[in-house]
């Protein structure tokens, strides 16, 4: 979101907290997504419920950007569609790699985005990386091999990978924001829909697949409250909130603050698979996500 909005103006300490509030509640629930999503979701359903939670708020998302959308050109458009494809795949192995690791592990990988996508954009423009992100990033790698050790050596799970893949992912889909020209100077909003929406069609098409899992109505069916409340979780708070909160925040505070607070997320993760999972890391897991977090840290600032 920092190359959506210029800088805004220093906020004095008081104003700059109550713009920051709001922000650190989306790392939270971005936190606690990846348990909510374990939750609501089986091997089976997993198209399903991605079908479900975005459809839930695509509606909204049209309303409020529907002027932006008119205006967009076929080349923003087009460029938004492959965006969104990519956000697919993030989104696919992500609610995937979760079904299959801990919700704890799940958070902590996925923050290893923050050191892949500087290393990325290092190889693209022919540039050799500081020694410090060198270093930020030989302690991270070291965390998510302990983190994902479990009782002993062994090589990481499915989850894991999957997880690890989304990461990867991820980096692919920052680098395309910033080289795709076309999207340079399109609404965030529309942008936003746009990607949104080629994620609902191409999660609904799957779906129509024979053999791809349970279709989104026999999985809505299934749902007990606790699984409604959860894909509520999911879409309005994780989706919908997050998304008007950064576009609104980055107006009133700085890009790099917003990142910095966002940074967190994986924190939190661990804090909802741990405290409220009763996920259970081991002394290697505990130091192994000591090290993630603390190396994703230093290559935030080393990159900075």
């Amino acid at each position: 979101m920092s190359a959506l909005a210029p800088t805004a103006p220093a906020l004095a300490p008081r104003r700059a907290w109550l713009a920051d509030l709001p922000v650190l509640l989306v790392a939270v629930v971005w936190g606690g997504s990846y348990l909510a999503a374990k939750g609501v979701t089986t091997p089976h359903t997993v198209i399903a419920v991605l079908v479900l939670r975005f459809a839930l708020v695509l509606p909204a998302l049209v309303l409020a950007g529907r002027r932006g959308l008119r205006a967009l050109s076929a080349a923003q458009i087009r460029g938004a569609g492959l965006l969104g494809l990519v956000l697919g795949g993030i989104f696919l192995l992500e609610t995937y790699g979760v079904v299959h690791t801990s919700a704890t592990n799940a958070g902590l990988i996925i923050s290893l985005t923050m050191i892949f996508t500087p290393l990325a954009e290092a190889a693209v423009r022919r540039t050799a990386p500081s020694a410090g992100f060198l270093g930020a990033a030989a302690v991270s790698v070291a965390g998510v091999v302990l983190l994902t050790q479990g009782g002993g050596i062994a090589a990481p799970g499915l989850g894991d990978l999957l997880i690890l893949g989304a990461a990867l992912a991820r980096t692919l889909h920052v680098l395309l924001m910033a080289r795709i020209k076309a999207v340079q100077d399109a609404d965030a909003l529309s942008l936003t829909t746009v990607q949104l929406g080629t994620c609902v069609l191409l999660f609904a098409l799957l779906a129509a697949v024979p053999g791809t899992g349970s279709s989104p109505w026999a999985a809505a069916a299934d749902f007990g409250a606790a699984e409604w409340a959860g894909l509520a979780f999911l879409s309005v708070f994780c989706t919908l909130f997050a998304f008007f909160v950064q576009m609104w925040a980055v107006r009133r505070t700085s890009p790099s603050r917003v990142s910095l607070l966002l940074g967190t997320e994986p924190l939190w993760a661990a804090a909802a698979g741990t405290a409220i999972g009763g996920e259970h890391l081991g002394a290697a897991g505990f130091a192994g996500a000591a090290l993630v977090l603390a190396g994703t840290a230093w290559g935030r600032r080393a990159a900075g």
